[in-house]
């Protein structure tokens, strides 16, 4: 009898020093830790084909002399080696001059809009914070530019800003009497604005949106004991809102800066092809380069100079912006 007790306790006294080792779960782990790798793994290779092998094959184009006569079998260009990159930096010859003032052009276009998607979007957010019959109708219609397809929208605007029979021209001429006559809005130096309207147009309800999810995480009590502090609007905007606000802005402001820099829907739905030159963005003068000229080499030796410079300034954001997240928590 006692020989059977022990002979049926040795197997459980072996498995349970099994378990305690961890050995006879280890498979069932790796499998689980390896499951969502396993489950990226699609999402991943349709990433590399996507957007990494396109890149790979535009930073090789920019290093040929690909013109339209190789554009059967681009890898028969001859090789231009950094001939492409002097060309686009040379800025006492026309490519390189013209390319400079595209880019400040893009500069300041780019400024200009960030900072009034930001300011309008978080403004409007803040008077929503408050409670009122019809904010939520009045919250869907702030929604509808970022909800509409980008050439509905832009296309929606070339007929606003007609000459003749435009809108804009009916409301500031006909019934403003703002101007002496019809503006053209869509070529010269007016081209500018009306790219930049569109865009704020199109933009300020981003903005709206992610100020307005971080407002949420405020707390209403610290609101509260401001006021009873006697701390104006302005002051709580101030010393409440905006500290609360800056992890939220960092990101939105990055993220606005990389979409307006790199637009390319807006101007090319609104000017066509070819852009006027006070409306001459970096990402149509590319396409200008490449697909209007034929020079496929050179354009994409300003998309790969274009791809470093925003590396470059998103690189120093982060940076900037981390050490001031330390200093302030500090």
């Amino acid at each position: 009898m006692t020989t059977t007790t022990t002979a049926v306790k040795e197997p459980v006294r072996a498995n349970s020093s099994r378990a305690a080792d961890g050995s006879g779960r280890r498979p069932g782990r790796i499998r689980r830790i390896g499951l969502p790798y396993l489950l990226l793994l699609p999402a991943l290779l349709l990433e590399l084909l996507v957007h990494l092998i396109p890149m790979v094959i535009g930073v090789v184009m920019s290093f040929k002399e690909l013109t339209q006569f190789y554009i059967r079998d681009w890898t028969t260009a001859p090789w231009a080696g950094f001939g492409n990159y002097r060309m686009s930096v040379d800025f006492d010859a026309p490519v390189g001059k013209a390319l400079l003032h595209s880019f400040f052009v893009t500069v300041g276009f780019t400024l200009l809009s960030v900072g009034l998607c930001w300011l309008i979007g978080t403004a409007a957010a803040v008077f929503m914070q408050d409670t009122f019959r019809g904010r939520g109708l009045l919250r869907a219609l702030f929604l509808v530019p970022y909800a509409l397809p980008v050439y509905a929208a832009v296309i929606t605007w070339v007929f606003m800003f007609q000459h003749d029979n435009g809108l804009v021209n009916h409301v500031l001429h006909d019934q403003l009497h703002l101007t002496d006559k019809p503006s053209f809005w869509l070529i010269g130096d007016n081209s500018f604005y009306a790219l930049l309207t569109v865009s704020v147009w199109k933009g300020w309800p981003f903005a709206f949106l992610i100020v307005m999810a971080g407002l949420q995480n405020i707390p209403r009590e610290l609101y509260e004991a401001a006021a009873l502090d006697g701390a104006g609007m302005w002051q709580q905007i101030r010393r409440i809102t905006l500290p609360s606000l800056r992890p939220v802005n960092q990101v939105l402001i990055l993220v606005l800066f990389l979409w307006t820099f790199n637009d390319f829907n807006t101007p090319y739905v609104l000017f066509g092809r070819s852009a006027p030159e006070a409306a001459d963005l970096v990402s149509v003068h590319i396409y200008q380069a490449s697909f209007v000229t034929w020079n496929f080499g050179t354009g994409s030796a300003m998309s790969v100079l274009l791809l470093l410079f925003l590396l470059v300034v998103t690189g120093g954001y982060l940076v900037f912006t981390s050490r001031g997240r330390r200093t302030a928590d500090v």
